[in-house]
């Protein structure tokens, strides 16, 4: 174990201890806290968005503001891990490794305190609520957001599947879009004995389950590649005496161009409303954990892939977005901003895998990619 860095994986193993899901991150916003405050930030915003916390180190000379951002919440998972540092929160587990993002963050911190900024100002957002994609939004929407105003965004997350220490980058879209459709199916329960004197949304369940599948294959109606997966479907009551009455499908729909959920969405309503008519029955459709695409500002994604290059790190360029959703999208569509992969490891467990955990060994490099950004915008 790396002597330099046994501090940081100290801290990342203790959050790891106590995860917290989304909108419950006190716990990890005092730690955070209690950790920083001995690199003098000179300012502090606590609470934004939830438990976000940000941490701000100023320049006397005018110059831009760039925000480095870092996840906070953790999954509702159980770890199967077999650790020392195991998750003590039953069903609560850091199986996206945010627990290492922070300690990154951490190290970028202590190194921003020996080398403080000439002009500008950086600011460390500790963001909470990503995993439910409310919390950059509300980081945003936050009053005390103003004194953040970033020019420059920059944020990363360590990825399972590539060399360890790799980065990882791609013009434009980086992630997918992502939206959740709650669907409800409102008939008329009746006995089971008896199912025509009632109206049961069995056989719509299962045309629209079926229907999701096949909109995407319609490759006509879109610009890009596009996925919808039914994650849940909940249909009556667990008696046998009634046949049900009403029913409950979840879906997620993604793209990874933006107009192309929009079409995506308005053909799945449309086809769920079609149903549901000529099965006589009541629908509501409402949506959750809205992700817009993650989009890389090209001339920052070649400040980041020189930095790799001088660094001698495996530069690994994509062909195709990520297909998952990330909610540093909100803070790219709004300003300019890169999102970079960190690799995990060729055989790394997966994200959101019960037995995952964030390898130690690549957090020196994720605090040397974001010390040379620093270094290169706001010490020169």
């Amino acid at each position: 174990m790396d002597s330099d860095i046994k501090h940081l994986i100290n801290f990342r193993q203790s959050l790891h201890q106590n995860p917290e899901l989304s909108g419950n991150e006190e716990f990890t916003a005092e730690a955070l806290k209690r950790t920083i405050i001995r690199f003098h930030p000179d300012d502090i915003i606590d609470n934004i968005g939830g438990y976000g916390v940000a941490f701000i180190f100023k320049a006397k000379a005018d110059g831009p503001t760039i925000m480095f951002r870092a996840e906070m919440d953790a999954l509702p998972i159980h770890e199967l891990n077999d650790l020392d540092y195991a998750s003590r929160a039953d069903g609560v587990g850091h199986q996206c490794g945010h627990d290492g993002h922070m300690a990154i963050m951490v190290g970028i911190a202590e190194r921003i305190s020996k080398n403080r900024p000439t002009k500008g100002k950086i600011v460390l957002l500790f963001q909470p609520s990503e995993e439910t994609g409310d919390g950059a939004q509300a980081v945003i929407d936050d009053p005390n957001f103003y004194r953040i105003s970033p020019d420059l965004c920059f944020s990363m997350h360590n990825i399972p599947g590539f060399p360890e220490g790799s980065i990882i980058l791609k013009n434009q879209t980086f992630t997918a879009a992502s939206q959740g459709l709650i669907v409800k199916l409102n008939g008329k329960t009746s006995h089971a004995a008896e199912p025509e004197k009632g109206i049961s949304p069995a056989i719509a369940m299962a045309k629209i389950i079926e229907c999701i599948h096949e909109i995407p294959e319609k490759q006509y109606l879109f610009n890009d590649f596009v996925l919808a997966t039914v994650v849940h479907a909940r249909l009556g009551e667990r008696t046998f005496g009634t046949a049900p009455g009403q029913a409950e499908i979840l879906i997620t729909l993604r793209s990874y161009d933006d107009a192309d959920i929009d079409i995506l969405i308005e053909h799945t309503k449309s086809a769920i409303h079609l149903i549901s008519n000529h099965e006589r029955l009541e629908v509501n459709i409402s949506f959750t954990d809205i992700y817009p695409s993650t989009q890389n500002n090209p001339k920052l994604v070649s400040m980041v892939s020189d930095i790799t290059k001088k660094l001698k790190y495996k530069l690994i360029t994509l062909e195709k977005p990520f297909p998952w959703a990330e909610d540093f999208a909100q803070f790219s569509q709004k300003f300019k901003s890169v999102m970079f992969g960190l690799g995990a490891g060729e055989d790394h467990p997966k994200l959101h895998n019960a037995d995952y955990n964030f390898p130690d060994e690549i957090i020196p490099y994720g605090i040397n990619v974001y010390d040379e950004i620093y270094k290169e915008l706001l010490t020169k």
